[in-house]
């Protein structure tokens, strides 16, 4: 650390240099919205959607386009601008085919082949009444292409696979164009292509957000404390830097940033402030005595480098915990983060340490101090825990129960609807078409024929249709389709295209000769329900968004009737899709992610204990930071907040930056021990120097998670809420609990 000191200058410039390359590299940050890396790696069920997608594709390459008129739809003028609409978005880029019911037709059979019926005849007004008459009667296009009272058409676009973020952003902005150009005004839309643009947006707003709203609450923080503009720019600069330094790392590493991002700049930012402070406050203390800035320096960086370098370290093991997750997605920012707090840690130690030392010291020291927690309360916090030591133990496992009742009540029945921005246009239209259509989340079931059968033969299209029965029977399911569709729909074509014969055939004869009928009427729609060779099929649906819990429970109830109800000699079915994995196997990741945190809680508990040289410190730190740990899971318990993968990384959040507290008061408790102090004078001491730096970061870190309190996401704004009260929390139980425990077992 010397050599840091000496050689200062240099240490400046060459961070100085490192800042300046991290900003021109921030052009190359980049903003995903991908399921996909939050699917469990390694998954049978993952593996089985990959193959099944390969053949089939993704569920998800679609564009819905509900377009609304006043009182009704059927209106000539409205029609005709809908139609040509429908014609025109073949056209948008990244669009392979446009699909509504104005473009499609029944079939039906007459003595010279098959024609086309139009579902609504635009141009005969006289015979709206009889068209919506039979859709209703039917029953096949409502939720779907129309909704129950008959004020929206809708457009349905397959698109490309797996938009990403410019080609979602290109597609939407030429839908609008062609939108205005019809005169279609008033239109809601749902697929990927908007919720990646409206998630991404999201994403950069946030990220601007959370890095401009910490900054002031920082600087605000520090000028309370300090009152000094050196102090504050150094303690800012210190900070800056790491933060672009670690955005310029996250380039290198070829990282995109996801939905978690916000939370990067708050964790930099308030990881920050907490080794600054306690570096300052040890500095300035000895600065105050009498000594030079260098050696004023050496003191401090011997007094709080190490405590602080712990600190780091448990927060990045706390993070690193998230590496047992099966996600993707969850592993990157456990990882991320943990990269990030020991950049903070290097940058702020060497950087923060050369340029306190350049600065004269009249600009850092003051005759009094702007916010501080007098010593004298802290003494009496010391004396309160002397003489109300059983009570503060007894207190603790009476709190620690009653947090245990709201462990158990915690749910874990998440909407995808809370993921999406506040008050925004696709928080709107994923409502809409939540209410008035199918909803959003696709679900598949894969069909396999068995023992020689093809997915055509008939009594395999029965199966199928009787599995297709109980799907509708589920208010949550709509709009189920399969190649049992195409054979209802020749049947009925047969039939004077009567809306009783939209069934299979009765007997496997009349199924025979409507077959060869099916291929010709079909073609390319057939091939997106049965593969090349036929021995596979899906059936696809959408599923409104009633909660992850319940659509578990409805997919047991589906899977209860496969293994009772249909003929498996013949035929297998598989649920699939992605919104079924992310259901399912909801519970798994979880409690991986809570697995994690039991090993990073035993692996920090282990080397406090070595590093203490004496393992009932691991017992104390893991008794005093458990607490803060039920405080959380109590909230979400009593708070009815569902828990879901990207709200579980706060327990990890919470336990790594918890327990720096715990380090720091430890750490100067054994140095004032080695001093020869006797076990009460020690704690006085540690009440007296440390208490108020605990005091201290710990009131930024409750404000800087707090700051997420005025977020428009709602899942960052209940990891906010949930950080911020928890870790005061734990303020609380390492200014009460931990000297009781001191006391009675070191």
């Amino acid at each position: 650390m010397e050599k840091i000191i000496g050689y200062k200058k240099i240490v400046v410039l060459s961070f100085a240099l490192l800042a300046l390359a991290a900003c021109f590299s921030l052009t190359g940050l980049k903003f995903s919205f991908d399921l996909q890396p939050f699917f469990p790696e390694g998954d049978e069920e993952l593996v089985f959607y990959q193959d099944f997608v390969s053949e089939f594709g993704t569920d998800d390459s679609y564009l819905f386009i509900a377009v609304e008129n006043k009182n009704t739809v059927f209106d000539n003028g409205f029609l005709e601008r809908f139609h040509q609409f429908s014609l025109d978005a073949k056209t948008l880029p990244f669009v392979n085919r446009s699909e509504s019911l104005t473009t499609l037709s029944y079939p039906l059979k007459t003595s010279f082949g098959y024609m086309g019926l139009p579902i609504i005849h635009r141009e005969d007004t006289t015979a709206y009444k009889e068209d919506w008459r039979r859709i209703q009667e039917e029953n096949i296009f409502v939720n779907s292409f129309i909704d129950a009272q008959a004020t929206s058409l809708v457009v349905v676009l397959e698109t490309d696979e797996n938009l990403d973020y410019s080609q979602s952003k290109e597609l939407l902005g030429g839908m609008e164009v062609l939108l205005a150009s019809h005169d279609l005004d008033t239109y809601h839309v749902l697929g990927r292509a908007p919720f990646y643009k409206a998630i991404v947006e999201l994403q950069k707003s946030e990220l601007i957000y959370t890095t401009i709203a910490s900054s002031v609450l920082i600087i605000l923080m520090l000028f309370l404390i300090y009152r000094k503009a050196a102090i504050i720019g150094i303690a800012f600069t210190s900070i800056g830097i790491s933060l672009l330094l670690f955005l310029g790392v996250v380039v290198l590493m070829g990282k995109e940033l996801t939905a978690l991002s916000a939370f990067y700049p708050i964790l930099i930012l308030i990881v920050g402030v907490s080794d600054v402070i306690h570096l300052m406050d040890k500095y300035l203390k000895e600065l105050d005595s009498g000594k030079t800035n260098a050696s004023a320096m050496v003191v401090a960086l011997k007094g709080v480098g190490v405590p602080t370098f712990l600190t780091s370290m448990t927060t990045a093991f706390g993070f690193l915990s998230l590496l047992t997750s099966k996600l993707e997605g969850i592993r990157d920012f456990g990882l991320i983060s943990a990269i990030g707090v020991m950049v903070t840690f290097v940058t702020v130690m060497i950087l923060g340490s050369a340029l306190l030392v350049i600065v004269n010291k009249r600009h850092l020291l003051r005759e009094h101090v702007g916010f501080s927690w007098s010593s004298g309360k802290l003494t009496q916090i010391q004396k309160f825990t002397w003489n109300h030591g059983r009570a503060i133990i007894v207190g603790s496992l009476i709190f620690g129960l009653v947090c245990l009742v709201g462990v158990f009540n915690i749910n874990t029945n998440y909407r995808f609807y809370k993921s999406l921005p506040k008050d925004s246009r696709i928080a709107s239209d994923f409502q809409y078409f939540q209410t008035n259509y199918a909803g959003s989340r696709p679900l598949e079931v894969a069909v396999i024929a068995k023992n020689n059968h093809m997915v055509s033969d008939y009594s395999v299209l029965k199966e199928m249709d009787k599995l297709e029965k109980r799907l509708q029977k589920e208010p949550a399911i709509k709009s189920i389709q399969s190649v049992t569709t195409f054979y209802k729909f020749a049947n009925k074509a047969n039939h004077l295209n009567k809306s009783i014969y939209y069934t299979l055939p009765d007997t496997k004869e009349e199924f025979e000769l409507l077959a060869m009928d099916v291929q010709k009427l079909s073609r390319k729609r057939y091939s997106r329900f049965v593969n090349e060779d036929g021995s596979k099929a899906r059936i696809t649906a959408r599923v409104l968004d009633v909660g992850s819990d319940s659509l578990v429970h409805i997919y047991k109830g589906i899977n209860h009737f496969i293994d009772n109800e249909i003929d498996t000699t013949k035929v297998a079915f598989t649920l699939t899709g992605k919104g079924y994995l992310l259901d399912t196997n909801a519970n798994d990741v979880r409690n991986s992610i809570l697995q994690g945190l039991l090993a990073a809680i035993f692996l920090v508990g282990v080397l406090m204990a070595f590093i203490f040289r004496n393992f009932k410190v691991l017992f104390i730190s893991i008794a005093v930071n458990i607490f803060p740990l039920l405080f959380c899971g109590a909230l979400l318990g009593f708070l009815e907040i569902p828990l879901e993968a990207t709200t579980s990384i706060v327990f990890a959040l919470v336990f790594g930056i918890s327990v720096d507290d715990t380090i720091h008061f430890l750490s100067k408790y054994k140095i004032c021990l080695a001093e020869g102090l006797p076990k009460e004078s020690a704690l006085g001491k540690t009440f007296s120097e440390t208490g108020r730096a605990l005091v201290i970061t710990s009131l930024i870190l409750f404000f800087g998670f707090a700051v997420m309190l005025f977020s428009n996401s709602e899942p960052s704004l209940i990891i906010g809420l949930l950080a911020a009260v928890t870790l005061l929390s734990a303020l609380v139980f390492d200014l009460l609990l931990l000297p009781v425990l001191i006391r009675k077992y070191l």
